[in-house]
């Protein structure tokens, strides 16, 4: 059986084409798999696992619909639902992973990541990471209502637009010795991960052998996924109706 990995939907009610993509895929391709693991940005914004929107619930149930019918089911945080919490993954039926996370893919180890603690050079956005992953910050956050979370929740994203237009393409890409250096650390020779939006395969060198990085793609006019089986690793791509 096949495992597949996703990452980036930013899933959001002002995007139903995404949301509707996601569903068709649970039935379709990835129906029957192994394990399906999301790897962070799976919402477009995350206020904490008590909020009660209904595309949340509806995604909920569609998950646990999916993760009963037999496949192991994996969350990561990414940058946009760090706050994602253990209940919202006992609701899914999935299982929270830690970022970074050494797995075992096509009969190798395979490291996977968000991807956007690899973007070292962006030193702004590494403050701001290393302050959203504090447990009491989080608490504070997490204390306020659900309409004070909602409005905080835009104004962090309006100013992360507009700080990420005027910055170089460069910067926020991943530095490659970051790369290297994690990779390493984990004595593994691929890697997979998303945040950057650049879908691609990469050969790099670490551990002194050839190496890969794959980077998955966000969903938009392309939904992206990694695939693995007996066959190996493929990044895979098919388009989403407006």
């Amino acid at each position: 059986m096949a495992t597949y990995l996703i990452s980036d939907l930013h899933l959001d009610e002002s995007r139903p084409n995404i949301t509707r993509a996601f569903f068709d895929f649970l039935k379709g391709p990835a129906a029957g798999a192994e394990a399906l693991h999301i790897l962070g940005d799976f919402f477009e914004v995350w206020i904490g696992d008590d909020d009660d929107a209904p595309l949340i619930e509806e995604v909920a149930r569609q998950l646990r619909t999916y993760s009963d019918s037999g496949p192991a089911l994996y969350l990561m945080h990414g940058n946009r639902d760090f706050l994602m919490g253990e209940d919202f993954a006992r609701r899914c039926g999935a299982t929270l992973l830690p970022d970074p996370s050494l797995v075992e893919l096509a009969g190798h180890p395979v490291l996977l990541m968000h991807g956007d603690s690899l973007c070292t050079r962006d030193q702004e956005y590494m403050a701001f990471r290393q302050q959203a992953r504090n447990p009491l910050w989080q608490q504070g956050l997490l204390a306020k209502s659900l309409e004070e979370r909602r409005q905080i929740a835009a104004q962090i994203r309006a100013t992360s637009k507009s700080m990420n237009s005027l910055k170089a393409e460069d910067i926020m890409d991943v530095t490659p010795e970051e790369v290297v250096k994690v990779m390493e650390s984990h004595n593994t020779q691929t890697l997979i991960h998303g945040h950057t939006h650049r879908p691609d395969r990469h050969a790099l060198t670490a551990n002194g052998q050839a190496a890969e990085r794959i980077v998955l793609g966000d969903w938009g006019a392309l939904a992206w996924c990694t695939r693995a089986d007996e066959n190996g690793l493929s990044l895979e791509q098919w388009p989403i109706e407006p």
